[in-house]
């Protein structure tokens, strides 16, 4: 007897529908076909124990089970429920007159309860999309697949309960998610508040600067001046997502299994590799591609703490990720895009000794030392991040006093204010939202300047030595500074302060 029953595999963020056809016919054989890998091969030991513990059997026949389409590699242990129903369908164990109406996965423990699986919320997606009636998958993954409406989704916890669902009619429990509650919860609710900062006034201004247009910045200071407590406030500044950035994040956390129990993401990823992380895990790649770090952080902020002690080749995969906001990895049957557009937030001491910048402490590094300890950033990636800033340590009278900062639900207004000024400029570009986003002819568009200002930033430029590209990343932050300001013309004020954040551009630093 033939039956088909549906499962879906990701490759990159999104999922395709996998057709598996199971055949039970006379003879003594296990077949399993259609590029399964290791994971899957090992199925029939699990389903064989789930069967037997919930009073079922694998038949003593020949069971030929195909993976369609053939010429795709098939990965992982979340098929196992997918082929046990098929299995017991196609042996006449049980009826299967509405099976082929659900996406059905799930990984099998020997006494048939599911483990979570990876991907749910894109394999909801493709669900809908082809027309399914439901999707029935282990608990952990329910609430986040109940995001995509108007696709029933159950959350099962042992093979016993779907079995019955099928032969019996029992009734499942419906899962359901209230989207707009979801969205709206946590969105006031910062885990990390800028109000928390003792002084480091500059400092804010440059971050809300950073968080309003956008721009990767580069934090430069003494161990305990305050850079990594600066950093992980940043997300807390950033505009709330909105629905489509929530879900386009919440579908890369998914596929690498990391959306348990939960819903949709309402919060901006923050994420801070160790300074030993491997290219591939900070880019994504792997035999079988999953996001890496980069791709963990769209829509939110990466942080890389030390960055001189990050391996060079590491960081100069970098670049590309940076300029295109995606990583693409190419196999040789296949390719997968990631989107990665992130904020970019770096910190490093200024010296190997790590007090070249503090008024209060001797320098104990020579020229030949600093000049080495600086060059392991090459300059191409340092003109990738727009803003570089002094951090020093902050004096005992501002540690000590116990008045309250700016919170950041207030300076995020100031950014949201900023960001939707940007919208309504790019509202007629397809992948341009905010001022780093944008290129070199919108440079010359949106950012004109008076001869005052081109005399100002001239000077600077030949002074300073500085690239072409650090000329584009001045002219955009002094973009950002004037929407701040709800100013329709860049200023000298404007090229003024943000000529001063390219601190490693000026003598004493890179030369």
């Amino acid at each position: 007897m033939l039956t088909k029953v549906y499962g879906s595999a990701v490759f990159g963020v999104e999922a395709t529908t996998i057709t598996v056809e199971v055949n039970v016919d006379t003879g003594v054989g296990y077949h399993l076909v259609g590029l399964p890998d290791n994971a899957i091969k090992e199925s029939n030991y699990r389903i064989a124990a789930a069967l037997l513990n919930n009073g079922y059997r694998i038949p003593g026949k020949k069971i030929t089970l195909n993976l369609a389409p053939a010429d795709l590699r098939k990965e992982g242990s979340a098929y196992d429920l997918t082929l046990a129903l098929g299995i017991l369908a196609a042996s006449g164990q049980i009826r299967s007159e509405n099976i082929e109406k659900y996406i059905i996965m799930g990984e099998l423990s020997l006494d048939g309860s599911l483990q979570p699986i990876k991907g749910a919320l894109p394999i909801a997606i493709r669900a809908k999309e082809e027309g399914f009636k439901g999707f029935i998958l282990p608990k952990e993954n329910a609430m986040e697949a109940a995001i995509v409406d108007g696709l029933e989704v159950y959350g099962i916890e042992n093979i016993a309960e779907v079995i019955s669902f099928f032969d019996k009619g029992e009734p499942l429990e419906l899962t359901e998610v209230d989207i707009e509650k979801e969205f709206y919860k946590n969105l006031d609710f910062p885990e990390f508040d800028f109000s928390d900062v003792k002084g480091q006034e500059s400092i804010k201004r440059c971050m809300e600067i950073a968080a309003a247009g956008g721009h990767n910045i580069i934090l430069i200071g003494p161990p305990g001046a305050g850079k990594t407590m600066l950093a992980k406030r940043l997300p807390s500044i950033l505009p709330p997502m909105t629905m489509q950035e929530a879900l386009e994040t919440t579908k890369i956390h998914s596929v690498v299994g990391k959306i348990k129990n939960m819903g949709l993401m309402t919060q901006r990823p923050f994420r801070s590799p160790h300074h030993t992380i491997s290219d591939v895990a900070l880019v994504g790649g792997g035999a079988y591609p999953q996001p890496g770090e980069i791709s963990l952080s769209h829509n939110g902020v990466l942080f890389l703490d030390e960055l001189p002690e990050f391996k060079r080749g590491v960081l100069e995969v970098m670049r590309q990720p940076l300029e295109d906001r995606e990583v693409t990895i190419s196999r040789a049957r296949f390719t997968v895009t990631y989107p990665s557009s992130f904020m970019l937030v770096a910190s490093m001491n200024p010296s190997p000794g790590g007090y070249f910048n503090d008024p209060d402490a001797p320098v104990t590094s020579s020229p030949a030392e600093m000049q080495r300890y600086l060059s392991k950033i090459s300059g191409p990636l340092l003109d990738r991040i727009d803003i570089h800033i002094e951090v020093t340590p902050v004096p005992f009278e501002k540690l000590s006093d116990d008045r309250k900062g700016e919170s950041s639900v207030e300076i995020r207004k100031r950014v949201s204010a900023a960001r939707a000024v940007q919208s309504e400029r790019f509202a007629e570009l397809e992948n341009v939202h905010y001022n780093a986003q944008m290129n070199t002819k919108q440079i010359r568009e949106y950012c004109r300047l008076d001869e005052a200002s081109k005399t100002m930033l001239k000077n600077a430029m030949e002074r300073l030595n500085l690239s072409a590209r650090a000329y584009d990343r001045i002219l955009k932050v002094a973009r950002t500074i004037a929407d701040l300001e709800n100013s329709d013309e860049v200023n000298g004020n404007h090229i003024g302060e943000a000529i001063q954040y390219r601190s490693l551009d000026r003598e004493g630093w890179l030369g």
